[in-house]
């Protein structure tokens, strides 16, 4: 903390952030956690969570030179919290297994004075992790699904929906559909025990690493995507896939 006090003083661009000005390289270097995480990259690993912690600790120095909150609060509220909602850790409540300590957990969340279950699910995550943190809180109190092959029903109930918007439908009724489609899928994922977040990213580095292989064949022969047909991309694509 002496380090980024001694930023926020002498340095005249550590001295002009905000916690406003920060939000977006805070989530940035939250995604680069994620990815070294991904690709299990240990060393990577322990710098990135270094520079997540610089972003708590700028956050707090921050706090702290404007009376708002000082990093020992922060510290002890954390603390305070895991206390107060592990109570078969720290008290005497017993639990069976990790179904038990997620209950246990959204019910104390309720006392602490949460209005609804699913409150304090961040309206900033990427749209398909928020969709199954929703999809998560509603299955813990019982909202949910029985049978996987009904969830599928729904998919293919979306799917339906979505055919007929695109032949007669307003562009906000297309995109209405899709969005229910999505979170259907993305239920289905949750039921099939797939991340549907991670499943994306898979799939995009995938199109990305065939998409950069059909760029160097065509470079090979003297070409570029501008100036080639589909024809010869897909051939080339076709050979990516073999690889």
């Amino acid at each position: 903390m002496s380090i980024v006090r001694r930023l926020r003083r002498d340095c005249p661009w550590d001295r002009k952030q905000t916690h406003r000005s920060l939000r977006e390289s805070l989530i940035e270097e939250a995604y680069e956690v994620v990815e070294t995480l991904d690709l299990n990259r240990m060393d990577d690993l322990r710098e990135e969570l270094g520079d997540l912690l610089l972003h708590v600790a700028m956050h707090a120095t921050i706090g702290e030179q404007r009376g708002e909150f000082t990093f020992r609060e922060v510290l002890e509220g954390i603390n305070d919290k895991l206390i107060r909602r592990h109570p078969h850790v720290f008290g005497s409540r017993r639990v069976r297994n990790a179904g038990d300590v997620k209950r246990n957990w959204e019910a104390l969340k309720m006392d602490e004075g949460r209005g609804s279950v699913l409150e304090g699910i961040p309206r900033a995550l990427p749209s398909l992790q928020r969709a199954v943190r929703v999809q998560e809180r509603a299955a813990k109190v019982g909202f949910d699904w029985k049978d996987r092959r009904d969830v599928w029903k729904k998919v293919r109930e979306e799917l339906e929906e979505v055919r007929e918007v695109l032949d007669d439908g307003t562009p906000k009724r297309r995109e209405e559909e899709f969005g229910d489609l999505l979170f259907a899928l993305v239920n289905y994922a949750r039921f099939v025990g797939v991340d549907p977040e991670s499943a994306l990213r898979g799939t995009v580095e995938k199109f990305i690493r065939r998409f950069r292989l059909v760029e160097h064949g065509l470079r090979k022969k003297g070409k570029s995507v501008h100036t080639s047909s589909l024809e010869e991309m897909d051939r080339l694509w076709n050979e990516a896939k073999k690889r």
